[in-house]
């Protein structure tokens, strides 16, 4: 496995107390709005234990939200390496990889997330985008159904759904969602009446 972290191979291996000690320590750090002072304290964790995975994550997600993707999937990727059987690790890759453009293999880990978890909604949805992205409606209008199912209360999968629907040219399967969404969230159904220029009839 080749580490993100560079560094000289001498520096002193970290004992499992201390390592917990120092994972504290970044925790807090984060907790105080510190995120800076906690990244400098997981990454000096991570050269002294490449193999840990806290860190390896938070660096991750910390690589995520300032928008360097390419650093995201490499640290994410480690991750995976080390624990293959966590749904949670193949979502994130699969998560930076459709962001990279990666979609072969943004489809393959959100699939490989399912197997592991079948009701990770997230995943569901994420691969509905892939295959969206890839031009594959019909598969993604079945993956979406599959996410709103298994969150009927969130907007995400019912929008894309009756996006999906009206690039498939089904109008009134679009309205049949639109209305839906009305019923627990009339901002998004009235959004997406403005987008498609669907209304009631």
């Amino acid at each position: 496995m080749n580490s993100v972290q560079g560094g000289s191979s001498r520096v002193p291996a970290l004992g499992r107390l201390e390592r917990f000690v120092l994972g504290w320590k970044a925790k807090v750090l984060l907790l105080l709005g510190l995120q800076a002072r906690a990244l400098e304290v997981f990454q000096d964790i991570l050269r002294r234990s490449p193999q840990d995975l806290h860190a390896l994550n938070s660096l991750g997600y910390a690589a995520l939200q300032r928008g360097e993707h390419e650093l995201a999937h490499r640290y994410f990727e480690q991750a995976l390496e080390l624990n293959s059987r966590a749904s949670n690790a193949h979502f994130n890759l699969a998560f930076v990889a459709e962001l990279l453009g990666r979609l072969d293999e943004a489809e393959q880990g959100f699939r490989s997330a399912i197997a592991l978890e079948e009701k990770m909604d997230r995943a569901w949805y994420g691969l509905g985008i892939v295959l969206v992205r890839q031009g594959r409606l019909p598969e993604a209008l079945v993956v979406f159904k599959r996410n709103a199912k298994l969150q009927p209360m969130s907007p995400f999968g019912w929008y894309q759904m009756a996006r999906v629907h009206v690039d498939l040219q089904q109008p009134e399967e679009a309205r049949a969602v639109i209305r839906h969404l009305k019923g627990f969230e009339p901002k998004v159904a009235a959004q997406l009446e403005r987008e498609t220029g669907l209304r009631p009839v």
